[in-house]
């Protein structure tokens, strides 16, 4: 059974985006303002910790990484958190309604 988790942060104007679908294959990929800016797909049920990086456009542009990791817990099994300019913030999981 696929999975579905996707996590978002609206930072300095900018929003950044995580979405990962599990099963066979796990793919995650890293959206910044709505554009793919990172993809990683791995045959089973993901491997993490996983980071993907980006950068905001910008001038200059500013890099930016995003963490996924396990929980171990049944009701938040991933959490993702985002880097950029040396701070890290936690992404809270966005559920369509």
């Amino acid at each position: 059974m696929r999975r579905r988790y996707s996590f978002r942060l609206d930072e300095d104007g900018h929003s950044v985006t995580v979405n990962v679908r599990s099963g066979w294959i796990t793919e995650t990929e890293l959206l910044v303002d709505g554009k793919e800016c990172a993809f990683h797909r791995v045959h089973g049920h993901g491997d993490y910790p996983l980071t993907l990086a980006a950068q905001l456009a910008e001038e200059p542009p500013r890099p930016l990484s995003v963490r996924l990791e396990r929980t171990g817990a049944p009701e938040q099994p991933l959490v993702c958190v985002l880097e950029l300019a040396g701070a890290v913030r936690p992404m809270p999981e966005h559920v369509d309604r």
